[in-house]
């Protein structure tokens, strides 16, 4: 007789898999914009000047500081995954893994986001 269903409420695993997969597609679609933004350039360099100067805005310096961190993170977890995968020691110690993925990205962002802001709201 099989055991009730029951409702998998995720581990460290599964919640760093589901933010691997939502970097990865945040990622994606920055890189598809800035491709077709790029590309402006050679049918009217007038619109690009425009796309580019809207890109100059406290909105988009938070978007881009999001940017930031997503690409840190997923880099991050990739590393983990890779050590995941490869070696038997890391799957016994995926939580400590995780922590470090965050507290690691928390440095990196803990280093980028004073001079990064500052230049987004006016200062230098």
């Amino acid at each position: 007789m099989s055991p009730a269903p029951t409702l998998y409420r995720g581990s460290d695993g599964m919640w760093m898999w589901f933010v691997h997969r939502a970097t990865g597609v945040a990622i994606f679609f920055f890189l598809l914009v800035h491709v077709l933004d790029t590309s402006l350039v050679r049918v009217s360099p007038e619109a690009y000047d425009e796309v580019i100067g809207s890109y100059k805005t406290p909105i988009y310096g938070l978007v881009e500081a999001g940017l930031v961190g997503a690409i840190v993170v997923h880099a991050l977890n990739g590393l983990r995954v890779i050590a995941v995968d490869r070696w038997d020691w890391a799957l016994r110690h995926q939580r400590a893994l995780t922590i470090a993925v965050w507290v690691i990205t928390a440095i990196v962002m803990a280093g980028f986001l004073p001079r990064h802001l500052g230049v987004v709201f006016g200062g230098h």
